[in-house]
């Protein structure tokens, strides 16, 4: 496995559990995290409990009551759907906010506490051959023998690019601003415990709690032309971000004014069409490596999560390596392609203005539980142990 993020970590784990020997191989000295909050739907959920992971999800995270759809300026509530314990009655699993960092942290301390995983670190991937037998990987200066190669390693994977070429990923148009303001010093009753959007004209705005309650983590994405650079950690300036989100409703301005200068961070939203093929043979891929994703349905971790268990059962029930990636792959593309494509259509959707805005808000109420179930009623715990393609 090269790459140890939420992918590559969750499918390490994975496939222990199912009795296979896993070692990952990360470029970085630790498992850390860049980046903020995500949000855990319960497909994903379901994998992290089966890993039993929950008491710590329940510790370190947060459980939103609801999802909410706002307008930027008035705060009139467009869209509504419930969470909390309606979401485990209906798709058997919670809906968490957790801070990116706690979710690898738990995942690294799981894996630590593996005895079938070896993690790597310092161990960035220099080359790779395969064969017939098995695949000789170059990482950290060292040579390992192995069965087969995930490349779990994102949008700029050093695996995809051996497998298929250097290829640029796409700017998509949108800078997305991130910034955590602790609720200690919000008024009570300010940030209602929800995952709420605002919609607007060529922008949105994005908050929920994170770390128990402790923060409220925001992302805001704004139509820019332009960009050249693709980064967690680019500083941003409080003042650019305030005047993008000039005139919106006093919540904004209120989260805008409690957030610290040297806390704020922008980088372009960035990626790639649905490839056709993931892999070759013995090699293939998992998460942003294969299907990068846009933040638009809150589904990046979801499908690199789900990746990981429907892998690990692909290589349960057939010693043939090959078949088993393939299977993989062919179990996953269609699942994965359209959450890719419908990230990229909510892109413009979010952000619409004028008649087209009214239509939409009109059309969001019927629509949400409706794609809700679609995402959230996948069990990616059974997919992969039958021959059934799904």
């Amino acid at each position: 496995m090269v790459g140890g993020g939420i992918g590559g970590l969750t499918a390490a784990l994975c496939l222990a559990r199912a009795g296979h020997q896993v070692q990952v191989f990360e470029q970085a000295d630790e498992c850390v995290a860049t980046g903020a909050g995500i949000q855990l739907s319960p497909n994903a959920s379901h994998v992290l409990h089966q890993l039993g992971l929950q008491d710590a999800l329940m510790a370190k995270g947060f459980l939103p009551k609801a999802t909410q759809v706002r307008s930027w300026r008035s705060g009139r509530l467009i869209s509504e759907t419930t969470l909390g314990d309606a979401a485990v009655e209906r798709y058997g699993a919670p809906y968490y906010h957790i801070h990116r960092g706690d979710l690898i942290e738990t995942l690294a301390a799981a894996v630590s506490a593996e005895a079938n995983i070896h993690l790597r670190l310092s161990s960035g991937m220099s080359r790779f051959t395969q064969s017939a037998d098995g695949v000789r990987l170059v990482a950290g200066g060292q040579e390992h023998q192995l069965d087969l190669l995930i490349g779990a390693d994102g949008i700029h994977s050093s695996v995809r690019a051996c497998l298929w070429g250097e290829q640029q990923a796409n700017f998509t148009g949108n800078v997305a601003w991130r910034m955590l303001v602790p609720a200690s010093r919000l008024s009570d009753g300010l940030i209602a415990p929800n995952a709420t959007v605002w919609w607007g004209p060529g922008k949105h705005f994005v908050h929920y709690f994170v770390n128990g309650g402790e923060f409220v983590n925001c992302v805001c994405v704004v139509e820019k032309a332009g960009w050249q650079e693709e980064s967690w950690v680019e500083a941003g300036s409080k003042s650019e971000l305030r005047a993008d989100f000039a005139g919106w409703h006093d919540s904004i301005q209120q989260l805008l004014d409690q957030s610290d200068d040297g806390t704020v961070f922008k980088w372009g939203l960035f990626d790639r069409a649905p490839m056709q093929t993931w892999g070759i043979n013995r090699v293939s891929l998992l998460g942003d490596a294969c299907h990068p994703t846009l933040p638009f349905m809150a589904q990046g971790a979801a499908m690199a999560i789900e990746d990981a268990i429907v892998l690990a059962n692909c290589l349960s029930v057939t010693s043939d390596v090959v078949v088993a990636l393939q299977r993989y792959e062919d179990l996953r593309k269609a699942r994965t392609a359209g959450v890719q494509r419908g990230s990229r259509r909510n892109a413009s959707i979010f952000h619409l203005s004028g008649l087209k805005a009214w239509l939409r808000d009109r059309a969001a109420a019927r629509a949400g539980k409706h794609s809700m179930d679609r995402l959230y009623r996948y069990d990616p715990l059974t997919v992969g142990l039958d021959t059934t393609i799904r």
